[in-house]
């Protein structure tokens, strides 16, 4: 739950605290209201705090982007405090009043945003037993705790409440800090979390998010719904050749809309007027003379061979093991392959929107970003004020997943705020959202082994020629990364980066090598890279595990016993063997080609591992044998993610992240010409509806107490394509190495 904070009454004194917490208001509040204290990531009191009806607030400086995080968070620390879950409250992502803990990102939440917070909570249990104990005049060890009362074990009746202890007070306790900001900033304190054999509330099912019932009746609001007073409604104009920028405009030709005014700087140009459809209007009207820019695309027909032949500018390696070259150097026999990814977009299912109010000296800003407080950073440096300066305020969007155009939105709108010296809303329209936003990137991926005599592996090489996938990075906490830096001429910040598969396959030596290649236009481009879910992590296993497929058939071995032959981690193993007893897989050394009536059926299976994360898949497809129809029936998922917080959560969680990768490996595909995006709707740019969705996804989880949670939002992504594109193979004998997997590519083949 996203909260709004009532920050005047957080200052009730020295050192007081007391605080109101309410679902997100549409009234928007303007200007700088003040901290609730100096915020410091080794002071205790800036992630946990306890309301004077002994009740807890959790401040943390992450986003849960609408799959249950905060539910999950809310549990750790309900279980270190010995509270009850609904006494707990998340404060996410504001920066005037969390830490930077890097909002969402890299499927962090649980895995380190959740160690700080429940190490912060043990901690303040720590804190005040102690102070227990002085006021009832015994030692810590002879108190324990029931929802938030201490009292004597072996005199129930002396007892005194957290809020009696500490209530509207700050804790006045430091934290070991392990002086990192972001993602992977670290706390801990004296008290070490419980045992898991202790847990009364983590790993346990029936704990329920609160967001639901609220979404679904329209209870909440989102930011499309904030509103502060005097604002302004801004629309952003777009060259229709990508890279043009205006050299004359004709403000006259708007001058009967009314109140509409021009704001240009450079390449930038946008319009702001009183009324939405106003600056609609006005931003359709406003006569513009663009530059003669050359189309600077080849076109989505033409992109892979623009790949293979565009040059290398870095060349990484990503990973490698033993002596490649002798490998193949010795070998009986190479197999080898390629796979084609394109660009994909995220298409949120609403445009991106943003609010800025920007005063002389201060700033706010509404934001549906998931990395909030980078957002504020990037707004100060373009505005060229203290970051303390500015608040980014965090509101639900439509959807996130990576870097999106939610910072576009929000850094429009503050060049719009400062330019005008009022508020101003800047709202996307689709064909912008499809357009503009920044896109998973296209990539070219070879893949081979050298065999021995045998069959054995000696070495497998695999290599990825791509566009970086942070060609704008993948927050906001700086003008180059987003479209108004980039058409401001603020100076480029591109990283030059991939990555390689991430998989435990122990082959005697490997190379796993990523090539990065310029992007298509330099500088303000519709099709600029950015992280979007796993970012890299759908391209490059299509790649691997389609090959393994390959490699076992051409050895004339069954899938699933050449993987469990070269991954030796029982924790891979283990994930593999549960989700072939689930689905009842059956060993194959070909393609079964089962036909029933007008289908064909199969089965594929595929593998990957993400920081930890270890998950196994198998899906069940059907082709139609007329249309090439292919409908993915069922899919197995095994999921080990170390320590499960809430097994309903993670169950839903893969679930999502099944249905969204099953749409990118299916139908997702960014169409372009010369000039410009061309899939600017969902008609040239679909997604899974309810046909098309999986009629059943069976999740197993596989539960490790012992071992610290890993990140699981991401994870699952990985293996689908490659499941269902050996899942096709297996039905019909055809391989599909070009995503997505359309039944026009596959009746091609077929033909």
């Amino acid at each position: 739950m996203n909260v709004n904070i009532n920050r005047r009454s957080l200052l009730k004194g020295m050192g007081a605290l007391t605080i109101a917490v309410t679902l997100p208001g549409v009234k928007a509040r303007a200007g700088i209201l003040p901290s609730r204290f100096p915020l410091k990531p080794d002071r205790l009191a800036s992630y946990i705090s306890i309301n004077q009806d002994g009740s807890a607030v959790a401040w943390i400086g992450k986003v849960d982007m609408g799959q249950g995080t905060e539910m999950g968070w809310a549990m750790m620390v309900a279980e270190e405090l010995d509270l009850a879950v609904d006494r707990v409250t998340l404060v996410q992502g504001h920066t005037d009043v969390t830490v930077n803990m890097g909002g969402a990102s890299g499927s962090t939440g649980i895995w380190k945003g959740g160690a700080s917070l429940r190490a912060a909570a043990a901690e303040a249990r720590r804190v005040l037993v102690e102070m227990a104990a002085g006021k009832l005049g015994v030692s810590a060890e002879e108190l324990s705790v029931d929802n938030g009362v201490v009292s004597v074990t072996s005199d129930a009746t002396r007892k005194v409440s957290y809020g009696e202890l500490i209530g509207g007070q700050h804790f006045d306790a430091e934290l070991e800090w392990n002086k990192v900001i972001g993602s992977d900033l670290e706390v801990k304190g004296v008290a070490k979390p419980k045992a898991p054999k202790d847990y009364k509330i983590v790993g346990k099912t029936g704990v329920r998010r609160r967001d639901v019932a609220d979404k679904v009746l329209g209870k909440i609001d989102y930011i499309v719904d904030v509103k502060t007073e005097g604002m302004l409604h801004g629309r952003m104009i777009r060259p229709a050749v990508a890279g043009a920028v205006p050299t004359a405009v004709d403000e006259k030709s708007i001058a009967h809309i009314p109140g509409a005014k021009v704001v240009w700087d450079k390449g930038f140009i946008g319009v702001v007027a009183p009324r939405e459809w106003d600056a609609i209007k006005a931003s359709k009207a406003l006569k513009i003379t663009w530059s003669d820019a050359k189309p600077p695309f080849p076109g989505n027909k033409k992109i892979y061979d623009h790949i293979r032949a565009a040059p290398v500018i870095k060349r990484d390696v990503d990973k490698e093991k033993g002596k490649i070259d002798e490998a193949f150097a010795k070998a009986a026999k190479v197999i080898e392959a390629t796979y084609e990814w394109p660009f994909q977009s995220h298409a949120p299912m609403g445009p991106a929107c943003g609010v800025a109010d920007v005063k002389a000296d201060s700033a706010h800003i509404w934001s549906g970003t998931q990395k909030p407080h980078y957002g504020r950073d990037g707004v100060a440096i373009m505005l060229g004020m203290p970051d303390d300066k500015v608040v980014c305020t965090s509101m639900s969007g439509p959807g996130s997943y990576g870097r999106n155009d939610a910072g576009d939105a929000a850094m429009d709108a503050a060049v719009l705020s400062k330019a005008v010296g009022k508020p101003v809303r800047v709202q996307g329209m689709r064909h912008e959202g499809h357009g503009w936003d920044p896109k998973a990137p296209a990539s070219v991926h070879t893949s081979k082994v050298a065999l021995d005599d045998k069959g054995n592996i000696l070495g497998w090489y695999f290599e990825s020629k791509v566009f970086s996938k942070r060609d704008c990075f993948n927050n906001e906490g700086h003008p180059a990364h987003t479209l108004a830096g980039q058409l401001m001429g603020v100076p480029l910040k591109p990283t030059l980066i991939f990555g390689g598969p991430d998989e435990n396959y122990d082959f005697p030596a490997f190379q796993k090598i990523s090539n990065i290649i310029p992007p298509l236009l330099e500088r303000a481009s519709p099709l600029r890279t950015a992280h979007m879910r796993d970012p890299g992590g759908p391209q490059v296993h299509f790649a691997v595990e389609s090959f393994m497929d390959e490699v076992a058939y051409g050895l004339g071995m069954d899938p699933l016993a050449f993987r469990l032959k070269y991954v030796n981690n029982p924790r891979d193993v283990a994930v593999m063997k549960a989700v072939a007893e689930k689905a009842g897989w059956q060993p194959r050394t070909a393609p079964r080609k089962q036909v029933k009536g007008d289908v064909m059926v199969g089965q594929g299976i595929s593998y990957a591992s993400r920081a930890g994360t270890r998950v196994a898949m198998i899906a069940e497809v059907e082709v139609h044998r007329t249309t090439g129809r292919i409908w993915v029936r069922k899919y197995t998922v095994a999921q080990d993610c170390g320590q499960i917080i809430n097994p309903d959560l993670l169950r839903m969680t893969v679930e999502a992240n099944v249905v969204q990768s099953t749409s990118r490996a299916t139908l997702e595909e960014v169409t372009f010409d010369e000039k410009g995006v061309t899939s600017l709707d969902w008609t040239g740019y679909p997604i899974l509806d309810m046909k098309d969705a999986p009629e059943t996804i069976d999740v197993i989880l596989i539960d490790r107490p012992d071992v610290a949670p890993t990140g699981a939002g991401e994870a699952s992504s990985r293996p689908t394509a490659a499941a269902i594109a050996n899942a096709i193979y297996d039905a019909t004998g055809v391989r599909l190495r070009q995503a997505p997997l359309t039944p026009a590519r596959l009746k091609a083949q077929m033909a």
